[in-house]
């Protein structure tokens, strides 16, 4: 180290009580930037980390501990015996060191804490690399940068790659229970992947994300509750089995994203909580640092160790495991000081205000490390109200992400499908309103977990009616949610309709698409759907603009139909037409951009998605919905349909044809920006996001449409 950069380490803790000479040389930087809250890779220094000393081979232990009075580790090496290897404070430091020589892999350790009050706590090491498998909570030794990986021709895909103007449909897991062995024990790591991966591929995702896998306690947490942020949980196997999966699912060429859990920890005696017997990580005050409802402790995020220790927890996952993107849990939680607290259970900002700056300037600063270091990963948040510019750059006055999950579409869309269909008139606006806030942010379209738990019920039992009609919704949902804009999620078994709600102890019920052709059918068209999304720009190439989508009719609320475009950058367009009421339309009449044959791609009504209701149909000169040109076709009840024109054989004529869909592109663009204009106040809102329904707007939603539907009822 230069006498520069001792120097100016010297200015900067000018005040703290710290012996710049007394410590050692090579610990100046990493210590320095860990009390300053941008020592980004602190899992290098702290934890167990193998080393030398007087010649002798072993593992350096280094952790903080700022309240505590002693130190020891204790572990399989010296019998749990405290008083054989003490821990000493680094100079004057809140971090204690201890070198402990003939340390083996696998051997368990834990820190023996004396508290301020004398009380000695057993607490696992929070920057440890793997851990015992439940219900033990001790800490392993084990070195995870022996792994030779093999994804080099994944990271050079991802390194040519532009997420945002490339397909994206992501497969949620939780790995537990996606399958298990007949005597319910766990698939391992690497037999989950040999099952996951084919299924992946054969089923057309190209993004898997598995609910939370840092080490915790509780199965019943589903992962969110987290005591080794450091360490892939044992259930599965050692870490290197972790990096091993990673490894078979980008090989075959599957994106990994991995929930992370940034916002809350538990009250588990052995983790975080009062590490060293007093507030340590969480916020001192119960007003800030409790979730009440969730029974967990809120991370401080003004004290800089703690952000070190988070951040650092976020480039590790994506460095040393090659993760491709992180899903934030929780966000809004973290951003907002009375989250789910009443009145006189939370503390205002020095603003007087109810966001807690201290997280918002953890996430901008979370996000500007990880793309800087990163900058091919996906940042997602999982952020549930209107908080305005989540996935925009911190640059430009964003929280830094480059996702939101959509929760305001979910809500609207699911609320809408559990009508009644007779009622859906007077819904209308919850079909409609997502498009004019859609390119607000670069959103997700998440049917998750949640969705499925605590009484809300499996996806195809959300819909209305009958047993058929159920499976008729959902097909045209999936459909309909395809084709609207933004990135795709599903959670594991609503792929083939699963009935009974996801049980993390139970596993999916597989046995039904061997059992019953409704299930069998359903997984069927599932699949080609998402082949169809995968293969066709038009649903993915420009997602977060205006350019790439453009209303026909979004003023049918009567009848519950919609009609819109979706658009690529060379104009190529698919037409999806959605009808949500069990009432089909013969002799149905639209405006369509150019002239020309509309072929039927892929209707929902088909058990595998085939084109099976219209014929080729010919464009007439009948102006309708600001075209020039219309087409009438069959609508079936309960249906999605995507059209696409026909393109024209000679190269000369196909060369028009171009010219033609590109002119009408352009041509459509006053149209959509005064849609956009009209819906500016809307979109900026998002009212659906906060569950707070504009009831004053007119369900009709008129936007584009310019001329009334033609058509007669069955």
């Amino acid at each position: 180290m230069t006498s520069d950069i001792v120097s100016l380490i010297s200015n900067k803790i000018k005040g703290l009580v710290i012996n710049l000479e007394r410590i050692p040389e090579d610990y100046k930087v990493p210590l320095h930037f860990f009390n300053e809250g941008t020592n980004f890779e602190a899992y290098k220094f702290f934890g167990s980390v193998k080393g030398k000393k007087d010649n002798k081979s072993g593992y350096y232990f280094r952790v903080w501990a700022p309240h505590a009075k002693a130190v020891s580790v204790v572990g399989d090496f010296n019998s749990w015996d405290e008083n054989k290897n003490p821990m000493e404070k680094i100079a004057d430091t809140e971090v204690w060191e201890a070198f402990i020589s003939g340390v083996r892999k696998y051997d368990t350790y834990k820190y023996c804490v004396v508290a301020g009050n004398g009380k000695k706590l057993m607490k696992a090491d929070p920057y440890g690399k793997h851990m015992e498998t439940n219900p033990d909570t001790g800490t392993k030794i084990y070195d995870i940068d022996d792994f030779k990986w093999t994804d080099s021709a994944w990271q050079k895909r991802i390194e040519n790659t532009d997420i945002l103007n490339s397909p994206v449909n992501i497969y949620e897991v939780n790995l537990g229970s996606w399958r298990k062995y007949e005597d319910g024990n766990f698939f391992s790591y690497t037999k989950f992947a040999d099952d996951m991966i084919p299924y992946i591929i054969d089923m057309g995702y190209t993004h898997i994300e598995f609910m939370p896998l840092a080490e915790f306690p509780f199965d019943g947490s589903w992962g969110y509750q987290c005591i080794g942020y450091y360490a892939p949980t044992s259930r599965f196997g050692t870490p290197e089995d972790f990096m091993r999966m990673i490894d078979m699912f980008h090989n075959a060429g599957i994106g990994v994203i991995l929930d992370w859990v940034p916002a809350h920890f538990p009250k588990d005696e052995s983790g975080l909580y009062e590490w060293d017997g007093e507030a340590c990580y969480e916020y001192s005050d119960p007003r800030k640092g409790e979730h009440y409802s969730w029974g967990t402790k809120v991370f401080d995020y003004g004290r800089p160790q703690v952000r070190s220790f988070l951040i650092s927890n976020a480039v590790y996952w994506l460095e040393k495991y090659h993760i491709d993107g992180l899903r934030v849990d929780a966000v809004a939680s973290m951003l907002y000081l009375d989250y789910d607290r009443r009145d006189g259970e939370w503390i205002p900002n020095k603003n007087g205000g109810n966001e807690n700056l201290e997280a918002i300037e953890f996430l901008k600063n979370l996000n500007t490390e990880v793309f800087r270091k990163f900058p091919k990963a996906m940042m997602i948040a999982e952020e549930s109200t209107a908080w305005p510019m989540v996935s925009k750059p911190v640059s430009d006055g964003g929280l830094g992400f480059n996702f939101k999950w959509n929760m305001g579409w979910m809500n609207d869309m699911l609320m809408y499908m559990s009508q009644d269909p007779i009622n859906r008139a007077f819904h209308h606006n919850a079909l409609t309103f997502s498009f004019f806030y859609a390119f607000s942010e670069n959103f997700i379209l998440p049917i998750s977990h949640d969705e499925v738990v605590h009484g809300k019920g499996s996806l195809v039992n959300k819909m209305f009616g009958d047993t058929d009609q159920k499976f008729a919704q959902a097909r045209a949902f999936l459909a309909y949610m395809m084709a609207h804009p933004g990135k795709k999620l599903l959670f594991m078994g609503s792929e083939f309709a699963q009935f009974r709600e996801w049980d993390y102890e139970n596993g999916l019920e597989w046995f039904m698409i061997d059992d019953y052709e409704n299930h069998r059918n359903f997984q069927s068209f599932v699949r080609n759907l998402n082949h169809f999304y995968k293969d066709n720009k038009p649903f993915w190439e420009i997602d977060y603009s205006w350019e790439g989508f453009s209303w026909i009719s979004n003023d049918d609320f009567k009848q519950s139909i919609i009609i819109f475009r979706r658009l690529d950058k060379d104009g190529n367009e698919i037409i999806a037409v959605c009808n949500f009421v069990p009432v089909g339309r013969e002799n149905y009449s639209f405006g369509v951009p150019a002239k020309g044959v509309y072929e039927e791609l892929f209707n929902s009504t088909s058990p595998d998605g085939s084109p099976i209701t219209n014929k080729p149909v010919k464009s007439v000169a009948v102006a309708m919905h600001g075209f020039d040109q219309s087409v009438t076709i069959e609508i079936p009840a309960f249906s999605v349909m995507y059209f696409k024109r026909r393109k024209r054989k000679s190269s000369k004529k196909s060369d028009t044809s171009n010219k033609a869909a590109k002119h009408s592109v352009k041509a459509s663009t006053k149209k959509k920006e005064a849609v956009k204009k009209s819906a500016s106040v809307k979109s900026t809102g998002n009212k659906s996001e906060t569950k707070k329904t504009d009831k004053k707007k007119s369900e009709s939603n008129k936007g584009s449409a310019s001329g009334k539907a033609k058509q007669t009822s069955k």
